[in-house]
């Protein structure tokens, strides 16, 4: 008879109220000063082209996150990767709702705004839900013959009640159907949340076509009408550096949303395909999470 049981919830790691509250603002910070970072593009580099102004807003905004973690190490203050893209949804909807949205049709502000609206309720349900976390007794080991975990997922003929199911360093816990660790939705992938993950993972890139769009319309409308110069400078270049922000975020995911459609039609954990093509590089990453893991617990 099995043991292995599914777990209701991810063990997270406990905090104090303190701790969640400068999380959170270190999160909000990083997040207003990587937006200000890239909206100071186009006012420096006026004669650039939108095309041409998107490296450059990427490299900008790739310095300030680095800035921004050397100096939170600095203080000692830890910031939340979900909270990070929490304020990042709510700062791209600020800026459309106070800015572009007056020259959007109804139709089309309807549909930003369902869908900014399907992406905050996404995230909160992937960052609290379960994965497929298991839990296991160690007797259930002794009868199969095993040691312990590590042996049990190993592939073999006497021990077949665990497929898929992988231990990851940063939730500290067997999650069936272990895909990858998703730092940004601060959860592991897994055989409970994957279908949902693919949504939201399509949800972001519609989002953000959609508010490039959006973003694209307001500064042509702006350039052809004449009335660019009469514009508040700030909100135009927030406008356009938001909207090279979504534009460097659609380029990623779109690829890895291909990857994770790949995955599916060959029936192909990400995990376990790292692990297979390049398994030095696998054992690395599973010592970053270890050590990460290490970090936050003592942080």
């Amino acid at each position: 008879m099995s043991r292995l049981a599914s777990a209701s919830g991810l063990h997270r790691l406990r905090r104090s109220p303190w701790e969640v509250l400068w999380s959170g603002l270190a999160s909000c910070g990083l997040t207003l000063l990587s937006q200000l970072a890239v909206a100071m593009v186009p006012r420096l580099f006026p004669s650039l082209s939108l095309l041409a102004m998107l490296p450059v807003a990427g490299v900008v905004f790739l310095a300030v996150i680095v800035v921004g973690r050397f100096w939170r190490r600095f203080i000692g203050v830890a910031a939340s990767a979900p909270l990070f893209v929490l304020f990042n949804i709510l700062f791209l909807w600020g800026v459309y709702v106070f800015v572009i949205r007056g020259g959007t049709s109804s139709l089309l502000d309807m549909v930003i705004n369902a869908e900014c609206a399907m992406l905050l309720f996404g995230l909160y349900r992937i960052f609290s839900g379960d994965p497929g976390i298991v839990i296991y007794e160690s007797s259930f080991f002794e009868e199969a013959g095993c040691k312990d975990f590590v042996e049990a997922i190993c592939p073999s003929e006497k021990f077949s009640s665990l497929p898929r199911v992988r231990h990851c360093n940063c939730c500290k816990a067997n999650v069936r159907g272990y895909d990858h660790h998703c730092p940004a939705f601060g959860n592991c992938i897994g055989q409970k949340n994957h279908r949902l993950f693919m949504a939201l993972l399509t949800g972001f890139v519609v989002a953000e076509s959609t508010y490039t769009m959006c973003s694209t319309k307001y500064i042509t409308r702006c350039i052809n009408s004449g009335t660019i110069r009469s514009e508040n400078p700030m909100s135009v270049n927030m406008v356009i550096g938001t909207m090279l922000f979504s534009v460097l975020q659609v380029l990623w995911q779109a690829v890895f949303l291909i990857w994770h459609i790949y995955c599916i039609c060959f029936n192909i954990k990400t995990d376990e395909w790292v692990m297979s093509n390049f398994p030095c590089f696998g054992l690395f990453l599973h010592q970053l999470q270890a050590i990460f893991s290490f970090a936050v617990s003592y942080s």
